[in-house]
């Protein structure tokens, strides 16, 4: 017995070696965190060397929003805050706008008064607002649903601006058949409010903002003269992270949903047949091929080729930013001016910047 007894040793030191390498003996994965929406600013951190990443990438990341005219930048893993810079003497409790990133914040809040039984998206907009809020003929408004202005499909002419009063609102295309990024979409929030019976403020703040702990300094501009029907929501960088949070969890905050998984999904896939990297007023990453705004043409491949391709993106004029990344359980957040000449909702910082994040862990 005592030849064996070695080989014994061996074999169990083997088994044992296995089980590791195939994961049975493993600690538990981290639980995501949720900051807490006591108005604290209580939340929980992860340190680069914790998670095991290229200490020194993070200077030339730094180096490169700061050169980009960057205000502040939020790197979540997990929901901990990995990496949280301020630059140019923008500071946590600065107020910033969102621009089109906010365009998120319509199309979560129109999923949530769906899934409160106000409205249906499939159903027409003048269902809620009544006919007259175009100036096209009414068979071809009424062709109009508020799925279509979530998708960017309503077939409105995209090239007379901001102003969404019904002059300004004339026929190109029938519903469906034409993608184009136009501030139409606004109409949502008119559609909520009517058919809540509630101020778009009041049911933004008590079913989105206030549920995830979002700081009531926040605020929604309203345009007016050349810039009327513009609707800009400012807050300050971590209220925006928070919303990333909300959205890397597929609605749900801590265990509760704020916006059902369903419709969720739905907004973060394709929502139509001709631009492939749009959902609900999100961009999507790593689909076969886009269209920005302010053009017809079809581009090929990836919108940001080196970012992760199951990446979906809320992008605002400027460069105001929200990447949210499931497979990496991240969040990251940019706010500043335009990184370079300004710009829509995309540009080239978006793939330097995912080159130089990539170098972090890659």
């Amino acid at each position: 017995m005592k030849r064996y007894f070695p080989l014994l040793l061996l074999l169990f030191f083997v088994l044992g070696c296995a089980e590791k390498e195939c994961g049975c003996d493993s600690p538990p994965q981290e639980a995501m965190y949720f900051p807490p929406n006591d108005g604290s600013s209580t939340w929980e951190t992860k340190s680069i060397s914790d998670l095991g990443w290229n200490a020194i990438a993070v200077q030339p990341l730094l180096d490169y929003l700061q050169l980009k005219n960057s205000k502040s930048f939020i790197l979540l893993v997990n929901g901990r805050i990995v990496m949280e810079n301020y630059f140019n003497g923008h500071t946590a409790s600065t107020l910033w706008k969102w621009n089109s990133a906010g365009k998120t914040l319509t199309s979560t809040v129109t999923g949530i008064a769906e899934q409160e039984g106000y409205l249906n998206i499939n159903n027409k907009v003048s269902d809620y607002i009544g006919t007259g809020w175009t100036s096209i003929p009414l068979a071809k408004e009424n062709l109009i649903s508020c799925k279509n202005l979530l998708s960017m499909n309503s077939g409105l002419d995209d090239t007379l601006g901001d102003d969404v009063s019904p002059s300004n609102l004339q026929y190109v295309a029938n519903a469906g058949t034409r993608w184009a990024y136009h501030n139409v979409y606004v109409k949502l929030q008119d559609v909520v409010e009517q058919a809540s019976g509630q101020s778009w403020n009041n049911y933004f703040n008590t079913k989105l903002r206030d549920k995830i702990g979002m700081e009531t300094s926040g605020f929604w501009y309203t345009g007016t003269s050349v810039n009327l029907g513009l609707k800009v929501y400012f807050s300050t960088t971590r209220s925006m992270a928070r919303f990333g949070l909300l959205a890397l969890n597929n609605g749900k905050w801590n265990g509760t949903t704020i916006i059902n998984e369903t419709y969720f999904n739905s907004a973060t896939s394709t929502s139509q047949t001709i631009n492939q990297s749009y959902g609900y007023l999100w961009w999507l990453n790593g689909k076969s091929s886009y269209h920005l705004p302010q053009s017809q043409y079809q581009f090929n491949g990836s919108i940001i080729p080196h970012g992760p391709t199951d990446m979906f993106m809320a992008l605002g004029k400027d460069d105001q930013k929200i990447y949210v990344v499931p497979s990496r359980k991240m969040v990251v957040i940019r706010m500043g001016n335009p990184a370079d000449a300004s710009n829509m909702a995309l540009s080239d910082f978006d793939d330097m910047l995912w080159q130089k994040i990539n170098a972090l862990y890659q």
